[in-house]
This record gives structure tokens, sequence and C-alpha cells, in this order.
């Protein structure tokens, strides 16, 4: 049986991967006096007082909202909100199994970025958190920023920034093996929809040598005129050299290449035009940009994928449960800049020097270790950088 058929298999026993079960007894009437009426009122008429209680007084401190539309799911594309639950459950179950964290799917039946804003808003005092998914671009960008601005809790689209964390430290233990510098370093992203401006940012603040981008026109370059608002600053951040032409012409010397884009893109001549010691991370699923095994027979040095059967997957599952756990021990405002490098740093640093190799640049998905390290630096980071509301850091 394949792994699809197995899936459905399993979905159709579970009936949901996750389910609310209760922190507190009720067995005789003092317990059901105490969880429900009349003695909740109390807690009820102290948070009418003081609202911060609400993070001491109800679950909001350890919850987090998972939303979606359904409009970019998982390679499937827009299969809208119902058909997203299965996946939105999944990365609930992955909250809860790595960080402890709790979190509860929602989707969202609308496109409307007003609509969708006003309706997060709205829900926004009963979570701790709020973590967009498979929201499509460009219409993620914008309802991240309107929330940011609106809320007073952290908000965290992981297709962007969650992809980035990984793919970001992924980039530096590989260039730790290749013995390539960052700073004199050429990476080519293709794909310049939400996860590909968002790496490009993260690579950008770890100051990386030159980035250009490629999307389905070209490379993006300064000067040319865009569909996507966001290829305007993009545009202006990368391709110093004002190279352009595609794919190919991209990749000419490049270090490192970064896909989150199509199938098959990038033929082995590509990659044999390469500088040497390329570094491929080929993350397009189920099928990458060009197979593991076909890049390493062109010469690649280093090549990660999407994908749990080839070494070095680079997968969100060892980012955003510790980054939500950080965030929400110190109840951040936000998840800036500072705790996102701090959250790539600690990635990187839970495989040792001695453990680095091409084929093992990233932790595994199921050292539970991981979820910890990130947790305890991205918490010391917003306090450092002044969103924390707890000044000292509990983890």
């Amino acid at each position: 049986m394949d792994i699809m058929q197995s899936s459905l298999k399993k979905h159709y026993e579970w009936k949901g991967k996750i389910e609310v079960i209760s922190r507190c007894e009720v067995n005789d009437r003092q317990q059901l006096s105490n969880a429900y009426t009349p003695g909740v009122a109390q807690p009820c008429l102290e948070i009418a007082k003081d609202p911060e209680l609400s993070y001491e007084l109800t679950r909001r401190a350890n919850l987090v909202a998972v939303i979606t539309d359904g409009t970019a799911v998982l390679g499937l594309g827009d299969i809208g909100p119902r058909a997203s639950m299965p996946v939105m459950e999944g990365k609930c179950a992955l909250f809860k199994e790595f960080a402890g964290v709790d979190a509860f799917p929602i989707c969202v039946n609308s496109k409307d970025v007003d609509e969708i804003v006003r309706t997060i808003e709205l829900i926004s005092y009963s979570f701790g958190g709020i973590n967009l998914e498979d929201i499509s671009a460009p219409r993620c960008f914008e309802i991240e920023r309107r929330l940011k601005e609106k809320l007073d809790i952290p908000v965290f689209h992981d297709d962007q920034h969650g992809t980035a964390i990984v793919a970001s430290a992924a980039m530096l233990n590989a260039a730790k093996v290749a013995g390539k510098s960052f700073k004199d370093m050429t990476l080519v992203i293709n794909g310049a929809g939400a996860a590909g401006c968002a790496i490009a940012k993260q690579f950008i603040s770890l100051e990386i040598g030159n980035i250009i981008m490629v999307d389905i026109k070209g490379i993006i370059c300064d000067g040319d005129e865009f569909e996507n608002p966001s290829h305007y600053e993009m545009a202006k951040l990368t391709n110093k050299d004002h190279i352009r032409g595609g794919l190919a012409e991209a990749l000419k010397g490049a270090d490192a290449f970064i896909g989150v884009s199509k199938p098959n893109l990038v033929s082995q001549d590509m990659v044999r035009s390469m500088a040497d010691k390329p570094i491929i991370f080929a993350m397009a699923n189920p099928t990458p940009e060009i197979m593991p095994d076909l890049a390493k027979e062109a010469g690649a040095y280093i090549v990660g994928t999407g994908r749990s059967d080839f070494p070095n997957q680079i997968n969100n599952v060892v980012a955003f449960p510790g980054v939500f756990k950080g965030a929400l021990a110190v109840r951040a405002r936000d998840i800036n800049e500072e705790m996102k490098l701090a959250a790539t740093k600690a990635i990187a640093g839970c495989v040792t020097e001695e453990q680095l190799r091409t084929d093992f640049i990233l932790p595994d998905a199921f050292d539970r270790s991981v979820a910890e390290a990130v947790a305890k630096a991205v918490a010391q980071a917003a306090i450092d950088s002044g969103v924390a509301d707890l000044d000292e850091n509990p983890l």
C-alpha cells in the first residue's frame, strides 16, 4: 500500500487527528462548581478587571490558532477550506507532539483580505499566537502585515518564515561543510512567491554575498515592471550585478540554489555551470526541481529536498513548534527578525561540528531537543529585542 492510500486509511480510522481533552476533573459537585458555575464567575471578573490575567487563568498562554483559507495547500493549490482541514489538523498535532503547544485549526471560507483579517482580529483574544498557513501570495503578505499592526500577539506565516528559518539554517551548515564563505556566496532562488521572498530576506539578514531571484518570467531585476508588488522590493535588494535572463543564466557561477517552485526545472547542465562544490536545495514537493541522484551525478556537493525519503530533508517541523513555544513562554507581542535569526542559528547549532557532513546538515525531524533549543533562543531574543511582556526567560 503506497503512502497516499495508507494515509487515507488512517484518516478514516482516526476521524480527525486532534481532540479536546479536559485539564480538570469534574466528578462531583465541588469540582463542577470550580470548573463551571458558580465558581467560574470569579476568574471571569478578575480577567475583566485585568485582561492580562487571561494568560494566567485560561489556556490562552499555550494556545495557537492555525488559520487558512485553503488557497495554497501543500502543493495541491486552491482546494478550499473544507479540504484543507486535514493539513491544519496535522499541523496542530505537530505543535503538540514536538513542543507541547496546544493548537486549533480554523479554516476560513473567504478569499477576501478584509474579511480574513477581520475574522482573525475578532477571535484573537482566545489565542496566544496566530499561525497563518497555506494562504496564496500575494494576499498572504497583506494579511500578515495588517494582522501584525492590529494584534498584540505574535502572527507568523509559516510558509514564509518557517521555510526561511529552516532553509537558512541548512545553508549555514552546508556552507561550513563546503568550505564556502557565507559573505562571498551567490545564491539563486527560483520561485518568488511567499516562501521565496521570505527566504531572500532571511539570507539578506544573514549577510550573504548576493542573491539572484528568478520567477516564471526570468531573473528579477531593478527597473523592471512587476505584477506582484513585493517583487519591486526584492528587485532593489537582490541581483547586485543586474544580470538578466532565465534560470540558466542565473545559475552560471552561483554557489548555491534554492528552489521553491516547480518540478524538473533544473538541468544537469545548469548544475555543471555552477561554482565549485555547488549546494542544491530543490524543495518543490513532491517532485523537486532536480532529483538528488541527477544533481549529484552532475557535480552537486550537497543536495537537500523537502522529502523525507532523501537525506537533508528541509522540514519546517524543526522550526515552527519551537518558535511558538519560545514566543508564548515570554508572551511575545510579535515574532520579529531577531527571533527568526535566533531560531535559524539554534537549529544550525543542533548539528555539532563533528556531526556535520554532506548528507547531514540539519537535525533529525524527530530530535525532540531541537524544539527546546529553538524555544529557548527565541524567548531570549524576544526579551532582548523588547517585544516580550515577561522579562525573564523561563525556558
